[in-house]
């Protein structure tokens, strides 16, 4: 399970977040192009955008359940 207090700093501010477990495996970037980028000297993905339409937050929420390590946190901001 994703834990806030280990979430990357390039997390844009809101409900979504990637933290330190994530493995680079692209799937949130596939199922939310709008909202996931790549750091890519760090080889891990983050929330650039939060969501801001409801197609948006189900395609965030459907990466936060599809994520293989549970990297991706909702903490309901």
């Amino acid at each position: 399970m994703a834990d806030a207090a280990n979430k990357y700093t390039e997390n844009a501010s809101g409900k979504y977040y990637v933290d330190n477990q994530c493995i680079d495996c692209d799937l949130c970037r596939e199922t939310a192009p709008d909202n996931f980028k790549r750091n890519e000297d760090g080889g891990y993905s983050y929330v650039y955008k939060q969501p801001a339409t409801p197609e948006e937050e189900t395609r965030c929420k459907e990466a936060k359940e599809g994520c293989p390590v549970e990297a991706i946190g909702d903490n309901g901001a």
